[in-house]
Formats: structure tokens, sequence, C-alpha cells
């Protein structure tokens, strides 16, 4: 499983990322969608 609580992240030029909570079980399918620059592979 994987658990995200509360995540904040933010830099110099003013990006931040916030995430409130994230569940992914095994065997499960989810996707992280955006704009260029949101943040996706930060995340990941």
């Amino acid at each position: 499983m994987i658990r995200l609580r509360g995540l904040k992240l933010s830099y110099d030029t003013g990006f931040s990322l916030e995430v409130d909570s994230l569940d992914v079980r095994r065997g499960e399918i989810f996707a992280v969608i955006g704009p260029n620059g949101a943040g996706k592979t930060t995340l990941l």
C-alpha cells in the first residue's frame, strides 16, 4: 500500500504541491493527471 497524508512541497520559484491524502492499495490502478509543470513526477 502507498499512503500519503499531509504532503506539502514548495520551491523558491513559487511552485507548490499539496496532497491532503492518497491511498493506493495493491492491485489498484491509478493515474496522476494534470498540466505540464503541475508536479506529477515530483509526487511520484
